[in-house]
């Protein structure tokens, strides 16, 4: 029988024999630097979450805390793993290239951008309707479940805006062409008029939820905008970078918007939920950054090894996207007849409480690639002839 030494040489081998195969395969004009900046930010946002959302015992069952209530010396760890304008960024750009060469009728191109966002999203609301009845049947009290069922269902809102903006692609493209950098500063004037009604105005809460679109269509049309050539120097990203940090710091020292770029529970306002000035600001600062890291990101990525890594990910970005929360939640509930956990069932208002939930990150990390394993065949479709097929 093979050693343990010999089974891990023989899985080594396979695993770059396997990486060299992507690597031949990957198209000479694919942009790889998009791709890994895509795998960033949805590995920002899965980490963000698991290391931002508690379960602690209210008495009425697990509800969810988070460690930046009580830790505000936390709230860095929002700066670096809130990653959703370089999502944005990224969508808008390889939607506006896709759609450059005019190869693929519009009709089709965003049907098959339709189904590849909503046939997990279709597959996850089955899966947990029925998920629900057996956990209710099981007697699982209502406190945990309602804070279950709420954590899995909220972050749909971005399937909802991604489509959106990924329909008005054209539109989008034609603002750009149109209007160039007006564009840029009128998105950006329209999100600041909704904030000085919303706060300064003393307007009504639902006022701010109309920035939920135009906040994130300001990455989107700065994706664009890459597409079309606007940042062929490096000009025009350092001054997205250094404006964008500029009028965060303004905005969070000054103008009394929050420091943290999530939404943290109990707080009066958040930055996210709707998306305010400061999220965007801070949105056009990523995305600087992420342009200037285009280049070199590019040539790391020409390693077969981790270019396929980041083309696996890129393949189950939905998939990862929709079921990490359910993993987490999976590891949460099922472990909690052993007690409080340190990390998963504590209260995370103590620094220690940082370390021991980064012990458990690969234990969800493990039950989120079996969900992979399970659900990841249906973020893409199978053509006529048996080939499994991503959207364009």
């Amino acid at each position: 029988m093979p050693t343990t030494v010999e089974k891990h040489r023989t899985a080594r081998g396979s695993w770059t024999a396997a990486a060299y195969r992507i690597d031949a395969a990957t198209p000479p004009h694919r942009d790889r630097a998009a791709d890994a900046l895509r795998a960033i930010a949805i590995a920002g946002v899965v980490l963000g979450h698991w290391l931002v959302t508690a379960f602690v015992d209210t008495g009425d069952g697990l509800g969810v805390r988070s460690p930046l209530a009580g830790m505000p010396a936390f709230t860095p760890v929002s700066w670096v793993l809130q990653t959703l304008a370089v999502f944005f960024l990224v969508g808008g750009y390889s939607g506006a290239l896709s759609l450059r060469g005019g190869e693929v009728p519009y009709g089709t191109w965003v049907r098959a951008r339709m189904g590849r966002l909503f046939r997990p999203a279709l597959v996850l609301l089955g899966a947990w309707a029925a998920a629900i009845s057996v956990l209710t049947w099981a007697g699982l009290d209502l406190g945990t479940l309602r804070s279950m069922v709420k954590l899995v269902f909220s972050p749909l809102w971005f399937l909802v805006v991604y489509a959106a903006l990924t329909a008005l692609t054209p539109a989008v493209a034609a603002l750009w062409r149109r209007t160039r950098w007006s564009g840029l500063a009128l998105l950006v004037g329209l999100v600041a008029t909704v904030d000085a009604g919303r706060f300064a105005g003393d307007g009504p809460a639902w006022l701010g939820w109309t920035n939920i679109l135009a906040g994130w269509l300001v990455p989107y049309f700065l994706g664009v905008a890459w597409a079309h050539g606007a940042f062929k120097g490096r000009r025009a990203a350092y001054a997205l970078l250094v404006g964008g940090v500029s009028a965060t710091v303004a905005l969070v020292l000054a103008a009394g918007y929050p420091a943290s770029m999530v939404g943290v529970p109990g707080a009066a306002v958040s930055n996210l939920n709707p998306p305010t000035l400061a999220a965007v600001a801070f949105g056009l600062a990523q995305v600087g950054l992420a342009l200037l890291v285009r280049e070199p990101l590019g040539r790391v990525m020409r390693r077969p090894g981790l270019w396929a890594a980041v083309a696996f990910a890129n393949l189950s970005a939905m998939t990862v996207f929709l079921w990490h929360q359910t993993a987490m939640m999976t590891v949460t509930v099922s472990l909690r007849s052993a007690g409080a956990l340190p990390g998963l069932h504590t209260a995370p208002d103590h620094p220690l409480w940082i370390l021991e939930r980064l012990a458990w990150l690969p234990v969800f990390a493990v039950l989120l690639a079996l969900l992979h394993a399970v659900f990841h065949r249906f973020e893409h479709r199978v053509g006529t002839a048996g080939r499994t097929t991503s959207g364009p």
